[in-house]
């Protein structure tokens, strides 16, 4: 029986290599000069540490343009409050991967009001959809790149 797997993720390495561009272009850049600007990462959290909000918009307008050009879709971040303390500003970026349950239900209820002959699962932090035609299967791939998940979904493991 034809199925694939529907799933959220990033290349961490990338997003490492970014994450190390960003830091050389904040200490080359002439109005980051003597501020300490830095970006942080650890496990899946990035923290960007300036002196103010403003160099904070600055430094995230370079690290989502750092990620897009190593190929990481920037609907993965997700933007934390900004922490203001004495003449710090911190900002931390959470990198979401994987499919949480609550928009996993959504994407399976999407499924099921089309009416196609497959079937979801729910397995962890991806989804197995399963069918007898290989069409309805594509028809579903073509339903949920439409849907607007506010998650990068990518489609894996196809088998025939």
């Amino acid at each position: 029986m034809p199925s694939f797997d529907v799933v959220s993720d990033f290349d961490s390495q990338e997003v490492n290599n970014a994450i190390d561009q960003s830091n050389r272009e904040v200490n080359t850049r002439f109005d980051f000069k003597g501020t300490e600007s830095r970006f942080e990462i650890e496990e899946a959290v990035i923290t960007m540490i300036s002196q103010s909000d403003f160099q904070l918009k600055q430094m995230h307008d370079i690290l989502c343009q750092k990620l897009s050009k190593r190929g990481i879709n920037l609907g993965c971040l997700e933007k934390q409050n900004v922490e203001l303390s004495n003449k710090r500003a911190r900002q931390k970026i959470i990198l979401r991967h994987g499919i949480d349950t609550d928009r996993a239900k959504k994407l399976v209820k999407k499924i099921k009001t089309e009416k196609l002959k497959v079937q979801t699962a729910i397995q962890g932090d991806k989804l197995r959809v399963s069918g007898k035609k290989r069409d309805d299967l594509q028809k579903v791939i073509a339903i949920l790149k439409d849907f607007d998940s506010d998650l990068p979904l990518q489609y894996e493991n196809f088998r025939d």
